[in-house]
């Protein structure tokens, strides 16, 4: 009965610690905050328009023109980078693509999406996708796994025909992440994050060139930089370790018998 009673309880509490780890596991539900997402977008890493993750970034180019914007991506996290070009009534057939980097801007591969397509003429618009390998807390310095800290998103056309060149073009770009967990968690982690990305800023007023200068990128996930030192697989090793116990416990409880010998000798 005892034993029955713990392994009830044991089963009560994986229960309560798959809970969040399923939670980890569904996509990212942070809000978006459109309000603060650029409407312009930069024309190299260097300047490239830093959004948050959820929000949609807009910018207005045109064809033959390179588009940049950069988010954060922490550990544990698959991001998602979503793009949308609007075109004009009339133009030729164009090919858009959206290459993603890591902050050493080394270009990441897609696992899957439709990384460039090819808008007949007369297409009003254009969508791209490309989902990233999930992000590692720690990796091999000779290996190109995403790493935690700044990416970045190239959105242009290619082989655009002479006649589409300069043809305006509007562009929307999202950047959404599911929480992988501790199934993507390693032994290991960065000192720091790759956030080596540039962004324009004034340091008193913005019409003033002077005062402009090249500072470290500021944006960062909501909740801060993780740096992989936590994962869901902590407490599923804990529950594997209480479940441990108490097979131990149990198998003992079934094997010692009753403690009592089964024939009392003559004369005892």
């Amino acid at each position: 009965m005892r034993f029955t009673r713990a392994l009830s309880a044991a089963v009560v509490l994986l229960g309560l610690a798959a809970a969040p780890a399923a939670a980890d596991s569904s996509p990212s539900a942070s809000p978006s905050r459109d309000g603060d997402a650029p409407t312009t977008a930069g024309t190299s890493f260097r300047t490239a328009a830093e959004f948050e993750q959820g929000q949609v970034a807009t910018a207005s180019g045109a064809a033959g023109d390179y588009l940049y914007w950069s988010f954060p991506a922490d550990a544990g996290q698959r991001p998602t980078v979503k793009a949308t070009v609007k075109l004009p009534e009339t133009h030729a057939a164009q090919t858009w693509r959206v290459d993603v980097y890591d902050g050493l801007r080394r270009r990441q591969a897609c696992q899957w999406g439709a990384q460039a397509r090819t808008a007949g003429a007369g297409v009003s618009s254009v969508e791209l996708a490309c989902v990233l390998r999930t992000v590692r807390a720690w990796t091999e310095p000779w290996a190109n796994d995403p790493l935690p800290g700044t990416y970045y998103v190239r959105l242009t056309a290619v082989d655009v025909p002479t006649s589409d060149l300069g043809v305006p073009v509007s562009a929307e770009v999202r950047a959404e992440s599911k929480d992988i967990g501790g199934a993507a968690a390693v032994d290991g982690s960065l000192a720091e994050p790759l956030v080596p990305g540039i962004a324009v800023t004034s340091g008193a007023d913005e019409g003033d060139e002077r005062d402009r200068g090249a500072v470290l990128s500021a944006i960062e996930p909501e909740d801060g930089w993780s740096s992989g030192w936590w994962s869901d697989r902590w407490v599923w090793s804990g529950i594997g370790a209480v479940l441990a116990a108490l097979a131990g416990i149990g198998g003992y409880a079934l094997t010692r018998g009753s403690g009592r010998p089964s024939r009392v000798p003559p004369g005892a």
